[in-house]
């Protein structure tokens, strides 16, 4: 069945651009803030792949075309966290660093066995109340500490343990 809503691709055309050309993603860090800023927790949702194992993983998702970046981040924001989680994005969003998933493991750390992606991250504060949608089971608030530790970095797959360091490194969290 082909999407009618523009700027969706159907499952073929998307997999014949996959396989032909970069796409571009958004990953995003959900934290909550203290009244001077500094992060005091990490939200990570807890997903079940298609290959039906479970793994925690960031926000993340397609920029479609004709969508500003802002817009893209928002839209996986309140995707999988809901329409209250409030978050904070701003108006000129600058990524902390830019991901490059190659199907072919080792190349980078980030690995997409279906193609290759760009991906631009960013750490998003969110104040509201973040319950996960689509599919995600469950989110869960960590402390920076708890969320660089070895038990939940190697729950994360395709490299997003690597990506979660950087972030907590950016924002002066990484013990």
């Amino acid at each position: 069945m082909t999407e009618t809503v523009p700027g969706w691709l159907s499952p073929g055309e998307l997999e014949s651009a996959r396989s032909r050309m970069p796409i571009l993603y958004v990953d995003a860090v959900p934290v909550r803030v203290d009244d001077t800023g500094v992060v005091t927790h990490v939200g990570l949702l807890l997903r079940i792949g298609s290959d039906g194992t479970v793994s925690r993983a960031l926000v993340s998702g397609r920029v479609l075309y004709q969508e500003r970046v802002r817009d893209a981040l928002m839209r996986h924001l309140e995707k999988d966290l809901g329409p209250v989680a409030l978050p904070r994005v701003p108006t000129s969003p600058q990524p902390f660093t830019v991901a490059e998933y190659f199907p072919a493991p080792g190349v980078t750390p980030y690995h997409d066995p279906r193609q290759h992606a760009v991906s631009l991250a960013y750490v998003v504060p969110v104040a509201g109340d973040c319950r996960p949608r689509q599919d995600a089971l469950d989110l869960v608030w960590f402390t920076p500490q708890e969320a660089a530790s070895p038990q939940v970095l190697q729950e994360m797959t395709g490299g997003q343990d690597v990506l979660l360091k950087q972030a907590l490194a950016h924002v002066g969290c990484l013990p």
